[in-house]
């Protein structure tokens, strides 16, 4: 069996890395990871999703911490709980509920200058270090680096210059083309030739979508930009469905991106059914389940939906897939870029194994997470507040004859993006590479 070293902070890599890792050695290859150690949150499921992978293949680098470590230190005098954002703690206890302050523009401008690749540019050192005591003990045919951070492909970089084996260079988000790039214009020009610099030794690019890979062959000039989606693992499929709840539930997941993705538009299509009669609020609940922001629930208040429209804050994997899987509608928020048709929000293909109607609200249509929600039948795209009204009605008037929103069983399709076709997508390359 061929051996390959992947380099990933698993907190920030989950659950891509960790499902394509399950299941490499299916298909001949084995992994060894190279990581941070994982933060102590319920947000952190990576080691869960990595059950039952062989732990002594799970390399944690010794490592003081990102560009906020000493900040975390002093902030705890005061209060501050380490396990949660400081930037969301401090505009709390500021009283800031804006989604922009003056707050977030000093974190922002901190990181552009100390956190330059990226917060975790400490880790490269002893990254390295132990890369090499782990190259002394055994041979690897190949290395996979896969980001954000960015950091791994800089240590990618310098281990591919080393040992001279194949590389492959995976983007789950793009470097300085990234959809959510927040820096200054002036350090984007220094870091788009560090990105080309560090890039240009590797063996192959990989990315999440299409119009990502056109995006990246202009910057990099490569004649081919693989392109392998995320993917569900089909150990989580709902199946058979656990019960649903008696209301008619509409259920979000995960952090929201502000002024990228817009929960408003479900809050004022929401607010006028209900003002007008078409739906009881006494039916109906919408549950965010993640980080709680103080500006969401100022808008929450203005419509007057807090007894409808609930944050329950963080919670572990478990009970996130359950949350889903007992929904009647998962709520998927989309981006709201017109110059952005390559995004696929982080839940999408979880929700698919949820086997749970989608609701994917905003955007600008004609982008990635259309043609994924057409192609599989699961869910319906609604860029509008009309739209997303009509939808409601149509889902809500189901709820009410049968006391369900049925889901079309449409697996044979869905299973194009399990993790298992996902890791084949890494092997096809890996052996292609390791053979020339």
């Amino acid at each position: 069996m061929k051996k390959v070293l992947i380099i990933a902070n698993l907190f920030h890599s989950s659950p891509r890395v960790p499902e394509v890792v399950k299941y490499l050695s299916e298909f001949g290859w084995e992994p060894t990871i190279l990581t941070i150690p994982a933060k102590e949150t319920p947000q952190n499921y990576s080691e869960y999703l990595l059950n039952p992978f062989k732990k002594d293949k799970i390399i944690k680098t010794p490592y003081q911490g990102d560009i906020f470590w000493l900040w975390r230190k002093i902030f705890r005098l005061f209060g501050f709980d380490m396990n949660k954002s400081i930037l969301n703690q401090t505009k709390e206890k500021t009283g800031i509920t804006s989604q922009k302050s003056f707050i977030d523009f000093i974190f922002n401008f901190y990181q552009a200058i100390f956190g330059y690749p990226d917060d975790e540019k400490g880790w490269e050192k002893p990254a390295l270090k132990t890369a090499d005591k782990l190259f002394e003990k055994e041979k690897f045919d190949a290395i996979i680096s896969s980001s954000s951070p960015v950091t791994v492909h800089i240590i990618a970089s310098k281990l591919k210059d080393k040992y001279k084996i194949p590389w492959l260079a995976d983007f789950r988000d793009l470097w300085t083309q990234n959809h959510n790039y927040s820096y200054p214009w002036w350090r984007k020009i220094f870091e788009e030739k560090l990105e080309l610099r560090t890039i240009l030794p590797a063996d192959a690019l990989i990315t999440v979508s299409y119009p990502w890979a056109e995006k990246m062959k202009i910057l990099h000039k490569k004649e081919e930009i693989y392109t392998i989606t995320n993917g569900f693992d089909p150990e989580n499929i709902n199946f058979p469905p656990i019960p649903l709840t008696e209301k008619f539930t509409i259920t979000y997941t995960g952090q929201i991106y502000t002024e990228k993705q817009d929960p408003l538009k479900i809050l004022v299509a929401l607010k006028d059914l209900i003002s007008n009669g078409t739906i009881n609020p006494n039916d109906v609940e919408i549950r965010f389940y993640g980080p709680e922001y103080l500006w969401l629930q100022k808008e929450i208040e203005k419509y007057k939906l807090s007894s409808v429209v609930k944050q329950y804050g963080i919670i572990s994997k478990e009970v996130s897939l359950k949350k889903q899987w007992e929904s009647q509608i998962l709520l998927l928020l989309n981006w709201e870029d017109k110059q952005e048709k390559g995004v696929y929000p982080g839940k999408v293909f979880e929700y698919l194994v949820a086997q749970r109607p989608i609701l994917a609200t905003g955007g600008f249509g004609l982008d990635v997470v259309e043609k994924l929600l057409n192609e599989t039948e699961t869910g319906a795209y609604i860029s509008t507040i009309d739209g997303i009204k009509k939808s409601l009605i149509k889902f809500y008037l189901e709820y009410k004859q049968k006391g369900k929103i049925s889901f079309k069983d449409n697996l044979e399709i869905i299973n194009k993006y399990s993790a298992r076709e996902m890791a084949k997508g890494f092997v096809n390359i890996l052996n292609k590479l390791s053979n020339d």
